[in-house]
């Protein structure tokens, strides 16, 4: 289990438990239920040695090797709530978290892996969602992992080492894939993106699955070819660093005001705003929102085709559609 005390490891064991029967309530493994048993298998706790909670005076660090028996028990017990974890910070700025255990659970499930699929992670964050597809693959080397830090990947390589996995961990921009261990299977990224890489799509083997934030949802395509791709967004709202390098998301800025409170407050709408990137003006995206009875994040999709791509509702060729970077 590691190098922490046994009190440590008994603790870490019930909490495990608890979260992964916590996910399963809310219906996350439904869809592929093997993954109940992988998360049940995998200890996060190895992959946060430290993270950062905020509070009234800043970020307080919990400590796994804290001399404080309490100060180690809050920060085990932590490391698996259901909740993302801040694991790197600088100058103020979250560089890399830990993402929340049951949006994990439902990317993965969604990811649709199945036995032998060879996989990209772009994001390697703590190394937590790499030691879950190997455990779930059964096989390290059919996983890669990327992120553009050094420190970043370093530190993921020493936590998949000491759960007992050695995937292959890659530094370098995660929008340009990792094209020596290509083709993949599967493609999910764990930070937030602008558009979809064409990287990605010529790595992606013909009828491969594609996940990725973008625009606060969570896009599913299905490849066809190196150059085009189509799918729809997962329902669940969906909050991640960004990608830094290329193809990294730019900031929103975009002004609600004189839009009614319902809508400003309303995430799908949001979402409308942050997908059509400032191509649709916030009142006329306000008026399309009523109008078209303030569809949910599923009734979007994405499609990529050649040099082009675009963001649609509804239907790929239908009236309303919009240009992606």
């Amino acid at each position: 289990m590691g190098a922490y005390d046994t009190e440590t490891d008994r603790l870490a064991a019930v909490a495990r438990a608890a979260l992964v029967r916590e996910i399963d309530a809310d219906g996350a493994f439904a869809g592929d239920p093997v993954w109940r048993e992988t998360f049940a298998a995998v200890p996060r706790h190895l992959f946060v040695p430290y993270y950062y909670v905020a509070g009234a005076r800043g970020y307080e660090r919990r400590w796994g090797e804290s001399p404080d028996p309490e100060a180690r028990a809050r920060w085990v017990r932590g490391a698996y709530a259901d909740v993302p974890l801040a694991t790197r910070l600088r100058d103020g700025e979250l560089l890399s978290s830990s993402s929340q255990p049951s949006l994990m659970a439902r990317m993965l499930v969604a990811l649709e892996v199945e036995d032998g699929d060879r996989v990209l992670e772009v994001g390697a964050g703590t190394g937590y969602n790499a030691a879950l597809l190997a455990h779930r693959l059964g096989d390290d080397d059919l996983v890669t992992t990327i992120d553009l830090e050094p420190e970043i990947t370093e530190s993921a390589r020493r936590h998949l080492a000491a759960a007992g996995h050695r995937p292959a961990v890659v530094t370098g921009d995660g929008a340009r894939g990792v094209p020596e261990r290509a083709p993949f299977d599967r493609i999910i990224a764990t930070c937030e993106l602008s558009t979809v890489p064409r990287a990605w799509l010529a790595q992606c083997r013909p009828g491969g699955r594609i996940l990725t934030p973008l625009a606060t949802g969570l896009l599913a395509l299905t490849v066809r070819d190196a150059a085009h791709a189509e799918g729809r967004f997962l329902p669940s709202a969906a909050y991640f660093v960004p990608l830094r390098g290329q193809g990294r998301a730019q900031p929103e800025g975009v002004s609600l005001a004189g839009l009614p409170a319902r809508a400003r407050e309303q995430e799908t709408f949001r979402f409308l705003l942050a997908l059509t990137g400032g191509t649709l003006d916030p009142q006329e995206a306000y008026a399309l929102w009523e109008r078209e009875g303030m569809p949910e994040r599923e009734r979007y999709g994405v499609t990529v085709a050649g040099e082009h791509t675009w963001a649609w509702l509804d239907e790929p060729e239908g009236p309303y559609a919009w240009p992606l970077p």
